[in-house]
Parts: structure tokens; sequence; C-alpha cells
């Protein structure tokens, strides 16, 4: 999550219980017996749904959505071009150091292929294959808080009509009428929350962050061919700037020019370097 999304969720959430607050005070929203029925009910149709595991991996999932930063398309954009001039200028073999140092899984797998000489159709029929069962866990994830998202209000439902059950139990009983009405209310008050604004939520960031790293991948598998078939960097600029808003595409070919100017300077310094020490080495005479 970024900084911007956090400080609204932050604003809007303290809002949110303010206005609680503001309706009579927190402590009138709170009843333990609600909050029971609702969470076991849910706990137990969920565990009746998915084994454990997974669920403990959707938590996984969503814990590392909102915590770690998702690289951007122009990031990858500027990544590929990069490899792509390396390995015009340094051969093939220079992109096992490139592999070996980036932390993207996807990008490491494509370069150690082509390090590895796979033909382009093993190649893409290799990513290929990661990007279907990635997309599949993912969905899987994604459906597990769909579940929980659409199982709360149900038990909110179920929890109203245990109170109102209690209420008619001790209709002739103004302290049974109280101490249950409060259940049948703010149980179903609960479910809607939890289902609104919490699960349903982190479906649908699994989901945007599933799309998003989907993209980066396509583009990865676009390059690494590209970069097999030893196409011209700048047909590979042309071909992934089409991944990206137009307000962003602008300046790649000048990124591009950069790069290449920054591996000829590389390439430059390196034969310098060499002519020196050559110079420096004494000549010895043969006697």
């Amino acid at each position: 999550m970024n900084r911007r999304n956090l400080v609204g969720v932050l604003l809007a959430g303290l809002i949110f219980l303010a206005s609680f607050w503001f309706s009579g005070g927190l402590a009138l929203y709170w009843n333990a017996a609600a909050f029971a029925i609702v969470i076991s009910g849910l706990a137990v149709a969920v565990m009746l749904s998915y084994p454990v595991e997974q669920l403990l991996e959707a938590f996984r999932v969503v814990r590392s959505t909102y915590s770690n930063r998702l690289t951007t398309h122009e990031e990858i954009v500027d990544t590929l071009l990069d490899l792509s001039v390396r390995s015009r200028m340094d051969g093939m073999l220079s992109l096992e150091k490139a592999g070996e140092q980036t932390t993207m899984s996807f990008l490491k797998n494509g370069l150690m292929l082509l390090v590895d000489n796979f033909d382009e159709a093993e190649i893409k029929d290799c990513l290929r294959t990661e990007m279907s069962f990635f997309n599949m866990r993912r969905n899987e994830s994604e459906r597990v808080f769909q579940s929980m998202a659409r199982f709360a209000p149900a038990f909110g439902v179920a929890g109203s009509v245990i109170g109102l059950i209690g209420l008619l139990m001790g209709i002739d009983n103004p302290a049974v009428i109280l101490k249950h009405i409060p259940v049948a209310f703010i149980s179903t008050l609960y479910g809607v929350v939890l289902s609104n604004m919490i699960f349903a939520p982190m479906a649908e960031t699994v989901r945007c962050r599933t799309r998003n790293e989907l993209i980066n991948q396509k583009m990865i598998m676009d390059g690494i061919i590209a970069i097999k078939n030893e196409q011209n960097p700048y047909k590979l600029e042309r071909k992934l700037v089409a991944f990206l808003c137009p307000d962003d595409r602008e300046g790649k070919t000048e990124a591009l020019r950069n790069i290449t100017r920054k591996y000829i300077k590389m390439r430059k310094d390196e034969k310098d370097g060499k002519k020196k020490i050559l110079h420096e080495i004494p000549l010895v005479k043969a006697s």
C-alpha cells in the first residue's frame, strides 16, 4: 500500500469511528455476544470450505500485497532495455550476473533460460506455465476473501435471529428484552462491516495486484524473447511502451540512448584501462 492510500485509509477510518462516537459513544456499539456469533460462524464456514494451509497462504498473500511495493511497468521497461543493450554489447552470458542480482523471480527464471540457451518455444512454454500457475494460486487466495465477504453478512443475520428469539422468549421481562435487542441489531452491523470494509477490499486488492503482476510478467516474457532473437533495442522499446500509459511513454527513446551511451562509455573505459596497463608493463629485451 502506498503512502497516499495509507493516509486516506487512516483518515477515513477515523471519520468512520468518529461517526459511532457522535452517535452515542463507541461502547454503545460493542457487544461480545454478537461479535462471537459472527466470528465463530464465519470461522466454521471458512474452515469447512478451505484447508487451513490455503487459508494461511491467502493471509500471507494479502499481507505481502499490502506491505511490499510492486515494481512499476515503467521500471520493467527500463530494466528490459538495459538488459537488451547489455546482451548486444557484452554477449548473452553477461545476463547471468544480472539474473543473480535481480529480486524478481520471474525475471531471474527468464534470464536463466536465456543463459542456458533454451530456444524460443521452450522459453515461452516455461514462462507461460509459470504465469498460469501463478494466476491460479492468486485466484485461490482471492476466492478465500470473496467467500469470507459473502459469509459474514449471513452470520450477522443469524445473530439478529438469535437475538430476536431471545427477545421473544422474554417478552414479558423488560430486562431480557434490553439484553437481547443489542445482539439482534449489532450482529448485523458487524457482519456488514466485516464483509464490505475488510474482506471484500482484501479480495479486490489481491485481484488488482495479480493483474498488475501478470502485466509485468507478460512484458518480461516479451522482452526475454526479443533479447533471445537479438532484436534491435529500439524495436523492443517501441513494443514495450505499448504496455504503458501515454503519459509514461515520453522519454523512453532518450532513456534507451542514455543506456546505450552508458555501456559504450563502460567499454571505452575498459579498453583505456587495458591500454594503460600494457603501457606500464616494462619491456624485457632478449639477451
